[in-house]
């Protein structure tokens, strides 16, 4: 299994929030290059990054940062937020950007996603964000009509290879994530799924990489010392 370790990004500057909410918005570091390196040393090979501003209002503030972790980093980048046209996905590819995630367009512009995946393949995953079952969009801020499950068969249908999964209520929280979502997505769609929100400890860690799961994002529990990456990679590799 891959780890993801997570920079999301405000204002320039490396944050976390609490369950999406912007309100409950904690700042980590205004150089998150630094912390790019930082994962790099402690033996990461990707990087996951969230341009929280984009991901409200469509936009790209942040690409001179997402920039930036790409040339210093040392890591595979995958980026979303706000990517909804495709100007927006060039940009980023263009910038050595490994995968670009496609958040809410993938519930509201379908076509879109189509066309996006038939012209680059798998440089496009789908992050599926989940409150209370059901698909959110523009940020977490609104939930849309289509259950998770409608949607993984949508992107199925369209040949969507890699899809980061979230549940909104375990984000930001240290309580673990849903196990049993993970479990049961991963039985039905055959499509590299990575989870997201509330990985906490490096038993959570080892309890999805024997899901044999493609990925897992580590987010504020790396922040906050709960768990120690280097560790969290060896776990992922099945050294530990």
């Amino acid at each position: 299994m891959n780890l993801f370790p997570a920079i999301d990004l405000y204002e320039g500057k490396a944050v976390r929030l609490v369950k999406g909410d912007y309100a409950q918005m904690t700042v980590y570091s205004e150089h998150p290059e630094e912390l790019g390196m930082e994962f790099c040393c402690a033996g990461a090979q990707y990087l996951h990054t969230v341009d929280l501003e984009g991901a409200k209002d469509g936009t790209t503030p942040n690409l001179a940062v997402v920039e930036k972790l790409v040339a210093t980093s040392g890591l595979k980048v995958q980026v979303g937020g706000g990517i909804r046209n495709p100007e927006i996905v060039r940009r980023y590819l263009d910038a050595g950007v490994h995968r670009v995630i496609i958040g809410t367009a993938a519930v509201t512009a379908p076509s879109f996603l189509q066309e996006m995946v038939d012209r680059y393949g798998e440089k496009i995953a789908v992050g599926v964000d989940v409150r209370d079952g059901m698909a959110a969009i523009r940020g977490w801020q609104e939930k849309s009509a289509l259950t998770c499950d409608a949607l993984f068969q949508r992107l199925t249908e369209a040949g969507v290879q890699t899809v980061i999964c979230t549940d909104i209520s375990k984000d930001g929280m240290l309580a673990g994530p849903n196990m049993e979502m993970y479990r049961s997505l991963s039985e039905k769609y055959s499509v590299r799924l990575i989870a997201s929100g509330g990985v906490t400890t490096l038993e959570d860690v080892k309890k999805l990489r024997d899901m044999h799961l493609y990925g897992a994002i580590l987010g504020k529990a790396i922040y906050t010392g709960a768990i120690d990456l280097a560790a969290a990679v060896l776990a992922c590799q099945g050294v530990l």
